[in-house]
């Protein structure tokens, strides 16, 4: 499905990011694996190779406008061109130690965090993406919603803001690249069995799982095999949209 393109896949150290490196690679993508966490990149790439693909390992924080530009760069000088990207990178509230807690407890320090690295990060990587796709023929972008940016979720109100600001940046997106042939998509994951939603799990598993009509939690390879359907060429009349890999959890 994806023969001859290259794909750049941020938050690639682990979870959704690593299973769609792997499925990316796996239908004949190149992939540049981006990461704040080296390590964890370098290892996907490795896992890339071993499985008989190609892949670069790129240290980029997102949230900093002067190493996205250089992680696109380094993706473009590296296979010669861009054909797609999935912006999955982002952090939750337990990681800014702000987990469960109601919008009149969180801290400034940690909504800012949110907001920086899931908002502004997201947004730095589609100006690069957009601005290098709109100039070289087109292109696809995907990027990593959440049921959160569909509904308000208690507990959750700084990360379930910056995913309704992602859909708002994919939809606006969408309207004003659709003549350049760049497609602008979101996957929307429910509840899935990734570290991301450990926090969740320890402190109302049962009550989580109870939300979601299939009873179990998503596995990363399922919201990977939705982002390489985006960024393949059937999906070529797609754009604009925010498509949930959820259990059924948005049809409640």
């Amino acid at each position: 499905m994806l023969n001859d393109k290259v794909v750049l896949i941020t938050g690639a150290a682990g979870g959704i990011g690593r299973a769609t490196a792997l499925a990316a690679a796996g239908q004949g993508a190149r992939v540049a694996v981006a990461d704040l966490n080296l390590e964890g990149a370098e290892h996907t790439a490795t896992l890339v190779a071993q499985a008989g693909g190609e892949a670069l390992p790129l240290r980029a924080d997102i949230g900093r406008a002067s190493e996205v530009d250089a992680m696109v760069a380094a993706a473009v000088a590296h296979f010669g061109r861009l054909d797609g990207a999935f912006n999955n990178a982002a952090i939750a509230q337990w990681q800014c130690g702000a987990a469960s807690k109601k919008l009149g407890e969180i801290d400034e320090e940690a909504f800012a965090r949110i907001m920086q690295t899931n908002v502004t990060g997201t947004w730095l990587c589609m100006r690069a993406e957009l601005q290098y796709m709109s100039a070289h023929g087109g292109g696809t972008i995907v990027n990593a919603s959440s049921v959160s940016g569909r509904v308000g979720r208690a507990g959750s109100g700084a990360y379930s803001a910056s995913k309704h600001a992602i859909n708002g940046l994919t939809l606006t997106a969408a309207l004003e690249y659709a003549a350049a042939h760049v497609r602008v998509n979101a996957v929307c994951p429910g509840f899935i069995d990734t570290e991301f939603v450990k926090s969740s799990l320890a402190t109302r598993g049962d009550a989580l799982l109870a939300s979601v009509p299939m009873h179990r939690l998503g596995q990363p390879e399922e919201v990977a095999e939705m982002v390489i359907w985006l960024l393949s060429d059937r999906a070529r009349y797609v754009t604009g949209s925010l498509l949930g890999v959820d259990g059924g959890f948005m049809a409640g």
